[in-house]
């Protein structure tokens, strides 16, 4: 009998110890950049989008998670198409010397992306430069807004040969079942 108790009174710290961490992790939320607050509400989501000209017979399905990164510091956004035919990763963060929202995004096709990005009024609009043979595309301009329904809706435009054209739109819909996919 009395070598259970130092088990038993482990346990019961351990478990105070547990208690007691969760208390404080759903008291004070984990931190995060005071520029990056405006992003919170999309953090630990999984969102499924189809784009506007999907059909059923070829359809075009973006998953994107949202995430937390960098102790706060950055928000990381994993994304693929069609089970991975397509993805990326984006790093949002703040930068003191451009005193604006920065981010980076790297693609499984080779090419890169630079850009910068504003909230207001509930849309988050983002102006980026690409790096790296992007099918001709060399700036991207795009919109994301989310409704009050609860979807997001993105738009955007691309510069290509010089002259700006319609690019991709999607509506999204938070799914936590979905899955980024990379091969």
């Amino acid at each position: 009998m009395k070598s259970m108790l130092p088990v038993s009174r482990a346990l019961t710290l351990f478990g105070l110890s547990l208690w007691f961490a969760l208390r404080v992790n759903a008291a004070d939320p984990a931190p995060l950049n005071e520029h990056l607050e405006p992003l919170r509400p999309m953090l630990g989501k999984t969102w499924r989008g189809e784009f506007k000209n999907s059909t059923p017979e070829k359809p075009i399905v973006d998953i994107a998670k949202w995430e937390r990164a960098l102790n706060g510091q950055a928000v990381r956004i994993l994304h693929s198409i069609n089970n991975g035919s397509y993805g990326g990763e984006t790093l949002i963060f703040w930068s003191p010397e451009k005193k604006s929202l920065v981010y980076h995004y790297f693609t499984t096709q080779g090419f890169q992306t630079t850009g910068t990005m504003t909230i207001s009024g509930g849309k988050i609009v983002s102006f980026e430069k690409v790096t790296g043979d992007a099918d001709g595309v060399t700036e991207v301009k795009g919109t994301s807004e989310i409704r009050a329904d609860g979807t997001m809706v993105t738009q955007s435009e691309y510069l290509k040969n010089g002259k700006w054209e319609p690019g991709h739109s999607a509506t999204y819909r938070e799914d936590p079942k979905a899955e980024v996919v990379f091969k």
